[in-house]
């Protein structure tokens, strides 16, 4: 009777271990997840309830071009007219301003934009969206926005998906920057300079 108490209560030790263990690993995995973005969010499992930090990175000839921002996730949700309201300038993202970096000049519609940091905003319309470039990056969603420190807007049409696309994602590719969500994308082109 003893050594089969002292057996149970070994078994619940080593079950306890194990369980911490496992817990502690994805604790670490998560904690991992959490500081480092991902370049694809439509790529993973998606059991994330908040925007994932995400960054989309590309080298354009000699000039490497990043896009960071927070993906956040249609969740059953009416996103255009509804979570992004129309006419309003939204942080085309989540939580802060997404940020636009590179490390060469560049050109968008006419505007010669020198190396550096910007913030990409956009107005979402219906029929027409209204794409930023602002020289303030460091900003919580809108909170700070001024139109003062745009260096261009431009108007692009928004061009419709065929299948919905879960979260919120950037890609850099053929000259454009692509924004794309739930079942609408919009290309901003520019030039390397």
């Amino acid at each position: 009777m003893i050594s089969l108490s002292c057996t149970f209560e070994g078994y619940k030790a080593l079950k306890m271990k194990y369980v911490v263990s496992v817990v502690g690993l994805l604790l670490i995995q998560v904690s991992l997840l959490a500081q480092k973005p991902i370049s694809n969010p439509n790529a993973i499992v998606d059991t994330f309830k908040k925007s994932i930090p995400c960054v989309t990175i590309c080298k354009v000839g000699k000039t490497e071009m990043s896009i960071h921002y927070h993906s956040p996730a249609v969740k059953n949700r009416v996103i255009w007219g509804g979570l992004v309201p129309y006419n309003e300038v939204w942080v085309t993202g989540a939580h802060s301003a997404t940020r636009l970096d590179s490390d060469k000049a560049f050109t968008i519609n006419g505007v010669k934009i020198p190396a550096g940091k910007y913030a990409l905003f956009t107005i979402p319309g219906k029929d027409e969206w209204t794409v930023i470039i602002n020289k303030n990056y460091e900003q919580h969603l809108t909170d700070d926005y001024n139109s003062t420190d745009d260096i261009v807007r431009v108007k692009i049409k928004p061009i419709a998906l065929e299948t919905q696309l879960e979260r919120l994602q950037y890609f850099i590719e053929n000259n454009k920057i692509i924004i794309a969500w739930e079942k609408i994308k919009v290309e901003l082109p520019f030039s390397i300079n």
